[in-house]
């Protein structure tokens, strides 16, 4: 086989990290502890292109082959296209208490096992080679020196026989795998803690490969891993943007005609202020241009959204009935950034979304409390923005009158428009104002003006110009006459 045609690994995801796959007839060490998946990455890797890829072998030195072909077969894996050589100890070992008079143990059973292995790898000439675990053979021999020779001399032997090898490691404090990992062309180490499984490519000789703690899952149909998102993932579309307007005159006139496309909103402002519906009021100009967009819930329900949007003259079921729109629940701590992320990348690259909103930023910072909010809004945002997706971000601040803040989680930088909305205190009521703070590509209107929410939808009024201290919560009027004259 040639050097440069790659060797899935069976799972999508994980060929990405592997810029493509495994290259062929080369050794790859997948390390982790117990219950991490090793054992279902291999029955990945021996089923993958089955119709092109020849013959394959999984070596077993401590787990039986009838448990372990009921238990890839569980997961929907063809196990009867792989050979077995079971080398774990059988019923006998114990029951007839075998032992070694003339000889050590050690050298008895190594013997035995070489003999077996070169005679099943002659006979068979697999393509694909899967040793689970090479650790046993370290306790067949007499100091670390030996394990890393015969370790060595075993690879040697599969790659001479035009194997490409994926074995794995059980390490611990007490026989750590260092050695392994120096002979080995490529290490995939699998990692679970209480929150998250994930997996991190460190080596791989003779290609590149993307870095970094990519989020793993583990289902009833094997494992399935997320890349990491970048912003360069996939071609990035070119051309110049055109306008996404609000549809109320007022709002496209402190936006000088509306926010473009392929940029980055944020619409700030504190609770129940009305962020969340303004953003679906340019979703539904969207709509009727019959651009699809997503809105990701972080802490509203699917069906209060809805019940809401039908008294407020917005028709977001309608929208979703048609295809135009979808709204989607993200359940606090069920997913990691990435696995978010790939519904995000799905939902532009397969079903052609063109708007894209979070609500809010301060839900996806609790759901995904984990991870650092920074570095990964920031990989999302600059992916939807070389897609050409419009990015609406809700954000939530804290204070409803009193000093001015735009957010309050340090996401400001990435924003090409700010969107703010204020509660205002004017003669003894609470009313609403809404202003533009930045704009990258245009010019904006500078003033503010009253925004109401009324079941006739969305209504906003003339530039308040006959009062200041408005970013205070508290304004004052610069003349005596009546405000609402």
């Amino acid at each position: 086989m040639p050097q440069n045609v790659r060797l899935s690994s069976g799972i999508e995801g994980l060929d990405e990290v592997l810029d493509g796959g495994f290259l062929p007839r080369q050794t790859y060490l997948a390390r982790g502890g117990p219950g991490c998946g090793k054992t279902t990455l291999g029955w990945h890797f021996l089923t993958a292109d089955l119709e092109h890829g020849g013959p394959r072998l999984f070596i077993s030195l401590g787990e039986a082959s009838e448990q372990l072909k009921r238990n890839g077969a569980a997961s929907g894996f063809p196990v009867d296209a792989v050979e077995v050589l079971d080398l774990s100890p059988d019923v006998d070992f114990f029951v007839h208490k075998q032992g070694y008079d003339l000889f050590a143990a050690a050298q008895v059973e190594q013997a035995s096992l070489n003999d077996r292995i070169v005679a099943q790898v002659r006979d068979l000439k697999p393509q694909r080679v899967f040793i689970d675990s090479i650790t046993q053979l370290r306790y067949l021999a007499a100091d670390a020196y030996q394990f890393r020779q015969q370790a060595v001399s075993f690879l040697r032997f599969l790659l001479h026989e035009g194997a490409t090898v994926l074995f794995t490691s059980e390490a611990s404090q007490e026989a750590p795998d260092e050695d392994l990992q120096f002979i080995s062309d490529g290490i995939l180490t699998l990692d679970m803690t209480h929150q998250s499984r994930g997996v991190e490519m460190s080596k791989f000789r003779g290609s590149s490969f993307r870095k970094g703690y990519h989020a793993m899952r583990i289902s009833d149909r094997g494992l399935v891993v997320f890349p990491h998102l970048i912003a360069s993932d996939g071609p990035v579309t070119s051309g110049l943007p055109r306008l996404c307007p609000a549809g109320i005159p007022e709002i496209d006139e402190l936006l000088n005609g509306g926010i473009e496309t392929g940029t980055i909103t944020i619409i700030s402002g504190p609770s129940g202020v009305g962020k969340t519906t303004l953003g679906l009021q340019f979703i539904k100009e969207a709509a009727g241009r019959g651009d699809r967009s997503v809105v990701y819930l972080f802490e509203e329900a699917v069906d209060t959204l809805l019940n809401r949007c039908e008294g407020i003259n917005i028709p977001v079921r309608a929208m979703v009935e048609r295809g135009t729109l979808a709204v989607v629940k993200v359940d606090p701590l069920l997913y990691s950034p990435d696995e978010f992320a790939h519904q995000v990348r799905l939902e532009v690259e397969q079903a052609g979304a063109k708007i894209i909103m979070v609500d809010s930023v301060l839900g996806y910072k609790l759901s995904f409390q984990a991870d650092d909010l920074i570095r990964n809004i920031h990989s999302l945002c600059q992916y939807l923005k070389g897609k050409g997706v419009t990015t609406l971000l809700t954000n939530e601040v804290e204070t409803i009158t009193g000093d001015f803040k735009a957010t309050e989680l340090g996401v400001s930088y990435l924003a090409d428009n700010i969107i703010f909305l204020r509660y205002l205190e004017i003669q003894g009521q609470l009313r609403r104002a809404i202003g533009v703070l930045k704009k990258r590509l245009s010019d904006f209107e500078k003033t503010l003006r009253e925004f109401e929410i009324s079941r006739y939808g969305i209504k906003v009024g003339r530039p308040l110009t006959q009062l200041r201290g408005i970013l205070s919560g508290v304004p004052e009027f610069l003349k005596s006459h009546d405000y609402e004259s």
